[in-house]
């Protein structure tokens, strides 16, 4: 798979507990604001961002906007034998 040359826009680092770290970041199943949100790489080299939900336990992984099927993200995660 070829990687995306766009640039990522860098995110500052945050928590819960730094109130000018959070952004308006939302569950897409119950609405909570009460979200962690990563941007990672895959082993593939897939850019993704991770949200976490800490009231409804969603979880989901999105790349260029799209959000990935877990067995997707369990693909590109998988290190080549």
């Amino acid at each position: 798979m070829a990687r995306s040359s766009a640039p990522r826009v860098q995110i500052p680092l945050g928590s819960l507990t730094q109130r000018e770290a959070r952004t308006d970041a939302t569950c897409a199943d119950c609405g909570s604001t009460r979200v962690t949100e990563l941007s990672m790489s895959l082993t593939d080299g897939t850019p993704v961002d991770f949200v976490s939900c800490h009231v409804c336990g969603r979880r989901s992984w999105s790349h260029e906007g799209v959000e990935l099927e877990v067995a997707d993200v369990l693909d590109r995660t998988r290190k080549p034998r």
